[in-house]
């Protein structure tokens, strides 16, 4: 078998230097996921790398690759490699390559490049060079373990969209969108002392003017700048908060100092004419790719969902860490999970995720189903980056987070049956109570106590959507155990899947109605009850029609953390024209509604009125940044690190839709037309490197074909969809013609 290989590796070595071309160089190169790592330190000593293959051949592979390593510019841009020469390495793996030459040092810098051999044999030019430093080697980062390397905050200078002057020394400044940070003056007084009072804030309460006193705790602060005589620039000092300040709060880094959530300032006082070139927002977010993704549509509200949800990926990444906006600053597993998947959705960045969920893991919170959520983040890393680290890691407190510890015989599991002990709060990381907690927040915690976003959900001991959540860790669980080779928990997992499967549908389904119960010994049927079931994987084929009609006729009766799981449901049940008029709904529940009461940032809470102390600033709110690439436009990996792809898309009632989705192996382009009643056409583009699953929308007409590339194929009809398996890199067309 060596000698083969050597053999193979000979021919491609003489087919690439016979060549009087040369093929098209890797690009996107990535270390440790960071497409930039320069910009901060390396802790692990023998860090990943990866890269994008590029190339002008249909269904082209990396067939293997060569790396060099090195100390300096002159000898790496020579090709002399003084710590790594691969050699022409058989493989097709371009991410998650791990360095295997000569010992890193601490707090250094290397270079590296990368070319690859096509599947003709065919070399390709090296790629750019990339820079990564190293620093201490350990990951000790703050009071705990961290393994994830991360990015430092980025400031970014914003100008202003608009200046009013409102009388003397008396100034209005909008500066578009909100984001956390502070701002810079350039001020000039004939003499010294005299304080201008710079007013912050997120809402308006007339024409040119801030809020001074916003509902719930939408912000605003006051700040005093106290001026020197002469030209001079002055950055405003934000006044602390002490509850987001706390023992609990993600602390912002001393040499970023303290943000605010703003888009509108207000100057009282100032001794100088305010205009673009005397006053800048200085915003903080993580590192942040605008380019990355893109989506159109014929729906031009849709369009505007999007982009308030993209932005308020980046806008809440102030902290380096998912937080639950500004109230608080305190990391929630369920917040973190919404937030992860929508980041995946947006940019091609996977460092802030994998740090925000190794984070939770060391410092849980207090739901029941934000522990089991640690679990699906797990997996969704795992997924999306083709890296088993950190899953290899923390596989048993993984392992303890499915709270398989809290079952009772029958696989169920409950927080009120006296089966968490302290031995169980431990292996989770956790000190405190359990409780369950379904959505948030329930009708009492409103003020007139009307309103609520459980749907009058009956809270009993034995939880449906506690168990849903319990069933999906145990299903995962099992295929992490896969992964890491661990047999007998692979055993394990399924078979205990199985049998809280059972129980669910035994015990949790009312077969009368075909719908699910809130609680074992309970008979109202909450919206949460059916959503949860349906969107893990619960629901008995005979039985997804009627929990599909329930879930329907309950509307948006959920919170904006429960809508991610309401339209992941609706999508797998086929739903998508549902699902669709829920994104692009005009009532009060909805992503129009935030963007009419005047944010530029997805809301903690549909409105005011659903949550009296609700943030403006809230990337729990912004679902659809994940559900339009990865449901409606259906781009999601089949295999880890999108070796594999599925291309599902679920146009509704949309007429035509063009998307660009960042995946590790490159981005992904999707358009379809639905514009005419007898057509459809998709067309795909797809990164060299991997395969796809597509899975084009059947018509509804008895007869109906489909050409793919010019050539009319049959594929086989799966669930309202024609299925073309792995289909290979490049552009595809795919028309269906109903007749």
């Amino acid at each position: 078998m060596r000698s083969f290989g050597i053999a193979i590796s000979v021919l491609f070595f003489l087919a690439g230097c016979a060549g009087a071309d040369v093929g098209l160089a890797p690009s996107e190169l990535i270390c440790e996921l960071m497409a930039e790592p320069g910009r901060t330190v390396i802790t692990d000593s023998t860090p990943e790398l990866g890269w994008v293959v590029n190339s002008d051949i249909k269904d082209d592979v990396q067939t293997a690759y060569q790396i060099l390593v090195a100390t300096s510019r002159e000898k790496i841009e020579g090709n002399r490699a003084d710590m790594w020469d691969s050699g022409m390495a058989l493989s097709g793996e371009s991410s998650n390559v791990e360095y295997s030459g000569k010992g890193l040092s601490a707090n250094t810098s290397y270079l590296w490049k990368v070319r690859i051999w096509n599947k003709n044999g065919k070399i390709s030019a090296y790629s750019e060079v990339q820079e990564f430093r190293t620093g201490v080697f350990g990951g000790k980062n703050r009071d705990w373990e961290s393994w994830a390397d991360r990015y430092p905050l980025v400031k970014r200078k914003v100008e202003p969209t608009d200046i009013v002057n409102k009388g003397a020394g008396h100034w209005f400044v909008d500066f578009g969108k909100a984001a956390y940070g502070t701002v810079e003056l350039v001020l000039s007084s004939e003499v010294s002392g005299a304080e201008v009072e710079v007013h912050l804030g997120e809402k308006l309460s007339g024409e040119y003017t801030v809020d001074l006193s916003p509902p719930g705790t939408i912000r605003y602060r006051k700040a005093t700048v106290r001026v020197k005589k002469g030209r001079h620039t002055y950055t405003v000092v934000i006044p602390p908060d002490k509850r987001n300040t706390g023992s609990r709060a993600i602390k912002m880094p001393a040499d970023v100092g303290e943000v605010l959530p703003f888009r509108y300032c207000e100057i009282v006082g100032s001794p100088s004419v305010i205009d673009k070139s005397s006053i800048i927002q200085v915003a903080v977010n993580y590192y942040f790719d605008d380019g990355a993704s893109h989506f159109e549509s014929s729906d031009a509200l849709l369009n505007s969902v999007w982009e308030l949800c993209k932005y308020s990926i980046k806008a809440t990444s102030f902290c380096g860490v998912y937080v639950d906006g500004d109230r608080e600053r305190i990391a929630y597993e369920a917040d973190a999970h919404i937030n992860q998947l929508c980041h995946y959705g947006v940019d091609r960045e996977y460092t802030m995720a994998r740090f925000s969920h190794e984070y939770l893991i060391e410092h849980p919170t207090w739901p029941t189903e934000w522990i089991l959520h640690s679990v699906l983040m797990a997996w969704n890393d795992y997924m999306y980056t083709g890296n088993a680290e950190s899953i290899e890691r923390y596989y048993d407190v993984l392992k303890a987070k499915s709270l398989i510890a809290l079952a009772r015989q029958d696989g169920l599991i409950s927080v009120n049956t006296g089966l968490v002990t302290k031995d169980v709060l431990e292996s989770i990381r956790f000190n405190g109570k359990l409780k369950d907690l379904v959505d948030w927040p329930p009708a009492s915690f409103t003020k007139n106590g009307q309103y609520g976003e459980r749907d009058h959900y009956v809270m009993g001991k034995v939880n449906t959507v506690v168990n849903a959540f319990h069933y999906r860790a145990l299903v995962l669980m099992g295929r992490m155990a896969e992964v890491l080779g661990k047999t007998d928990d692979v055993k394990f997992f399924r078979e205990r899947a199985r049998l809280v499967r059972k129980s669910i549908n035994e015990k949790l389904f009312d077969e009368e109605r075909g719908v699910y119960v809130d609680a074992e010994g309970e008979s109202h049927s909450a919206l949460h009850a059916n959503m949860f079931p349906l969107a893990f994987g619960l629901v008995d084929k005979e039985h997804v029609a009627s929990v599909a009609k329930f879930i329907k006729s309950r509307g948006m009766a959920c919170s904006v953390y429960g809508s991610q799981h309401l339209l992941d449901a609706l999508y797998i049940a086929g739903e998508g024209d549902y699902a669709l008029e829920l994104m692009t709904a005009k009532h009060d529940r909805s992503w129009y509604n935030m963007m009419k009461a005047g944010s530029t940032v997805t809301l903690e809470a549909w409105d005011w009125k659903y949550k009296n102390n609700l943030d403006w600033n809230h990337a729990w709110g912004a679902a659809p940044a994940d559900i339009i690439p990865r449901r409606l436009m259906g781009v999601m990996p089949l295999e880890a690190g999108f070796s594999k792809m599925v291309i599902k898309p679920s146009p509704g009632g949309l007429e035509k839709a063009s998307a660009d989705v960042p995946t590790i192996k490159g981005t992904v382009h999707v358009d379809f037309d639905a514009s005419r009643p007898s057509r459809f056409v998709l067309n795909v583009s797809i990164p060299a490197n991997t395969t796809a699953k597509v899975c084009m929308p059947a018509g509804d007409k008895k007869k109906q074909y489909v050409i793919v590339d010019g050539v009319r194929r049959s594929g086989v009809v799966d669930k309202g969809h024609v299925v073309f398996d792995n289909v290979g890199s490049g552009g595809h067309r795919f028309e269906r013609v109903d007749h």
